[in-house]
């Protein structure tokens, strides 16, 4: 059986600093909608664009790397009877237990969380999280 070979690239002296435990740093994006968010479009456009980005950070390393999409979009069940009239402050209760769990190393450090929950400003709320390192233009360029 032949192993196959994984092709990695180096990543600048800084983000490398995220391979200590105490350091995992990371940027929530909160984008409201103005209509419910169908979480099957954002898997197919994801899809169709994750491709062109094919090295991806896992902790160490910029790795080449197919990613399943599926495993980083998230569509929680939201009871609407829970929420009843404070839609802003379950989207606020979410966003604050998201920066206490640190994402999966195992893959790419980026996931999305769709809530189909309204508030006073949208009828719809996206997260987006992403481990700091993501940003680092030059290894991304590489």
């Amino acid at each position: 059986m032949m192993k196959e070979k994984v092709e990695e690239e180096p990543v600048s002296p800084i983000a490398g600093l995220s391979q200590w435990p105490s350091i995992d740093s990371c940027i929530l994006t909160m984008i409201g909608f103005k209509k419910k968010i169908n979480p099957d479009l954002i898997l197919d456009d994801l899809k169709h664009n994750v491709y062109k980005h094919p090295r991806f950070y896992n902790g160490a390393r910029w790795i080449k790397t197919k990613v399943n999409v599926e495993d980083h979009v998230y569509t929680p069940y939201i009871d609407p009877q829970e929420i009843e009239e404070d839609g802003q402050g379950f989207v606020d209760d979410y966003v604050s237990r998201l920066t206490m769990k640190p994402l999966d190393r195992s893959r790419p450090l980026w996931d999305i969380h769709i809530l189909n929950v309204k508030t006073s400003d949208a009828e719809a709320v996206g997260v987006m999280r992403c481990n700091h390192y993501l940003r680092d233009e030059m290894s991304l360029i590489i």
